[in-house]
């Protein structure tokens, strides 16, 4: 029936672990884990709770910063819906002034629009994504010779 109880906590941390994301409390749920297996083995109880903390610092230390190393090596967040629109290249099919326009962006229609007080930009300009604000693109013409 001890047994259990580690189980039931192991589980537990694992829980937590699925809110924090932080990778202690799963090696915690380790060395949980751990002390389950010894008191499966009919082991003191005092024994259970330090071979729990051995393994649960042993993951801590060594297993850990291994994995928080190889999950921020895979690279830069890949930008996904309008952040991934920035810095596109598109053409306007309409002129495009401060307070109106469109243009198409990788083969869908936007409401376009320039900066405040920056010149029209003319139809069939190619131009370039500064943001997006709402669903509405700000652009500018790309410099010419690009």
């Amino acid at each position: 029936m001890d047994s259990l109880w580690w189980f039931v906590g192991a589980m537990a941390l694992g829980i937590v672990e699925v809110f924090t994301l932080d990778l202690t409390f799963a090696m915690l749920a380790g060395g949980a884990l751990a002390g389950g297996a010894a008191a499966l083995l009919g082991l003191p109880w005092w024994v259970c709770v330090i071979i729990a903390c051995a393994v649960a610092a042993l993951l801590l230390f060594t297993l850990r910063p291994y994995l928080l190393k190889s999950i921020s090596a895979r690279g830069e967040l890949i930008e996904t819906n309008t952040a991934a629109l920035v810095g596109v290249e598109g053409r306007t099919l309409d002129a495009v002034t401060e307070f109106a326009g469109r243009v198409k962006l990788g083969g869908e229609v936007w409401s376009a629009r320039t900066r405040d007080d920056a010149p029209a930009i003319d139809e069939g300009t190619e131009v370039t994504v500064l943001e997006i604000r709402g669903a509405t693109a700000i652009v500018a013409p790309q410099p010419k010779g690009e």
